[in-house]
């Protein structure tokens, strides 16, 4: 399939926000899009781009995005990338078929240390309020909370209380604020404490830190490419 656009879509959301970095110096631009849905990879790789990126998607009330979309784009030539949310469990699982997973998240799941979709999971807010997140995703929580403890803020005991208690929270209803309250024991409210003071500062955002490597990946592929492609 010859590419016929310099356009390269960006399925992306919340993971990003209002931030949507542009290319500098390269021939290609990003095309950013919402979240994909079921149809939405397929309907990008018609229009015969050199890549697509896969970072935010929808589930649960939209059909998600299909393996065999994706599947599809790879035995047309084009470059697939996932990364931060439902892109890291695609690529995770078709990493063995040429989709490229980058990023801590995608290098949780292809390992097997996580294996939940609800890990990736939070609710956000329209387009028109760029996708601002209401919920907190568990892999923010692990990576801030590994941080904390690496940090000497809390012991790696809480660490792991907290991270079961949020696992047993419905995804919607995550964040530090409800994960920190109704303590009962005097030493986890001690350690909330030095948490919630800390966080300010400290918090990681996972899912921003993947999904602005991922860009970063297909970037610098891109321009390689582009620049094998003119001294041939």
């Amino acid at each position: 399939m010859a590419t016929t656009t310099n356009k390269v879509p960006v399925f992306v959301g919340p993971s990003l926000g209002r931030d949507r970095p542009a290319c500098h110096g390269v021939d290609f631009d990003f095309d950013y899009r919402p979240p994909a849905a079921q149809g939405d990879v397929i309907a990008a790789a018609v229009d015969d781009p050199r890549a697509i990126i896969l970072i935010d998607g929808y589930f649960e009330h939209v059909p998600a995005v299909h393996h065999k979309e994706i599947l599809w784009a790879i035995d047309n030539g084009i470059a697939v990338y996932g990364s931060a949310s439902i892109g890291a469990l695609r690529a995770a699982e078709l990493s063995r078929f040429g989709m490229v997973g980058v990023g801590v998240i995608f290098e949780w799941f292809e390992s097997g240390e996580l294996e939940r979709d609800d890990e990736v999971a939070l609710v956000h807010g329209p387009e028109e309020l760029h996708y601002e997140p209401l919920s907190e995703p568990l892999v923010n929580i692990r990576s801030t909370l590994s941080s904390a403890v690496c940090s000497g803020v809390v012991e790696k005991d809480f660490a792991d209380f907290l991270i079961g208690r949020a696992k047993s929270t419905f995804y919607p209803e995550r964040s530090f604020r409800r994960l920190l309250g109704g303590l009962d024991r005097k030493a986890d409210r001690a350690g909330a404490e030095r948490l919630a003071s800390w966080l300010p500062s400290g918090r990681l955002d996972q899912k921003r830190i993947d999904a602005m490597a991922c860009l970063d990946r297909a970037t610098a592929d891109l321009q390689q490419l582009s620049s094998e492609n003119r001294r041939a």
